[in-house]
């Protein structure tokens, strides 16, 4: 890494100009230890609307340049998540740790070279699972350590929406990774895995796959060890609760919109009323993965505790299982 001693702010180059990149990019304000340092994308005028619009110091007209900066510490990778594999692997060899917008890779085959290539060079290099760091989660997998809620038995979690009938746009063609797995199910599968801290021993799976040849929707039942399981399901075609329960032997714990919302209910049971958790953030919550990067960088880890890469392949794992139940293969695999 380029860092020079004493540093107390890690150097963010975005590479990508799209949708997310521009979220991320609005809550680098409110990141403590964040600087905006550059910007690549594939025009010229892309990059510099965007670095103007979202205060970046430089921007590139390309992603090589981007990666030649010495004064750049970590790139958040925000291009299509099929060429998320060749991205990643080129800010690695360029000497950059990675934040790369979920989902990870198109499959486990891919994410493998890239877990390895950064464990070689020590390189910090995490999933962006944005959620994970978010206060009314942090609040409630506190809530389960203080066996508030007793022993976890049962995860609930879904997310779906509905977008409108277009063939060729990105959720819903295959040759740019559309299905609601990859981009709705990660969040849900996520979740679970981060509850019960392992992954499952057995999967049961079922998808409605539209004519398009993605999975516009789908549920999944998760068995883990000691008889606890998971139902989840996620869709781009219907609108679901977007909830998370988590269902313990004392109460249970609810997460409205679970992977963006403000709140968090603690249900004790024999209590009338829950207890409430309130975020008051003003951020949209993608600063907090990008404190938690720029923590790690600082203090010379290579990886963060709360989304390891172990288990962001393991989670990948899961993915190809679910997709090979319903024959599920994407051209460019």
């Amino acid at each position: 890494m380029t860092q020079t001693a004493g540093q107390d702010k890690v150097r963010w180059g975005i590479m990508g100009t799209g949708w997310i990149a521009s979220q991320f990019a609005k809550d680098l304000a409110h990141a403590g230890n964040a600087v905006k340092a550059a910007i690549g994308s594939r025009t010229a005028g892309s990059a510099e609307k965007f670095a103007t619009e979202y205060g970046f110091e430089r921007a590139y007209a390309s992603y090589d340049e981007l990666l030649r900066d010495p004064e750049v510490d970590i790139i958040y990778v925000a291009t299509p998540h099929p060429v998320h594999k060749e991205n990643v692997m080129a800010c690695l060899e360029a000497g950059k740790a990675v934040l790369c917008e979920k989902p990870f890779t198109m499959n486990s085959r891919q994410l493998e070279p890239l877990v390895e290539t950064a464990r070689e060079r020590k390189l910090f290099l995490m999933e962006g699972m944005w959620t994970r760091f978010l206060p009314p989660i942090v609040q409630a997998r506190a809530w389960i350590a203080e066996g508030r809620i007793g022993e976890v038995r049962m995860v609930q979690a879904d997310f779906g929406f509905r977008i409108g009938w277009e063939p060729e746009g990105r959720l819903l063609n295959p040759d740019l990774g559309g299905g609601a797995l990859l981009d709705a199910g990660v969040y849900p599968i996520s979740f679970a895995s981060m509850i019960f801290g392992e992954q499952p021993q057995h999967v049961w799976s079922t998808a409605h796959i539209g004519e398009t040849g993605v999975d516009e929707q789908f549920s999944i039942l998760l068995s883990y060890s000691e008889g606890r399981s998971a139902s989840l399901s996620g869709a781009i075609r219907l609108n679901l609760n977007n909830e998370a329960v988590i269902y313990g032997t004392e109460g249970r714990i609810r997460l409205p919109f679970f992977l963006a919302g403000k709140e968090a209910y603690l249900h004790v049971n024999g209590q009338d009323e829950p207890e409430k958790f309130v975020d008051d953030r003003t951020c949209l919550g993608y600063a907090f993965e990008a404190e938690e990067a720029g923590r790690c960088i600082l203090q010379g880890r290579t990886e963060s505790n709360t989304m390891k890469l172990d288990e962001s392949l393991e989670i990948m794992k899961l993915m190809d299982t679910v997709r090979r139940q319903w024959g599920l293969r994407y051209r460019s695999e």
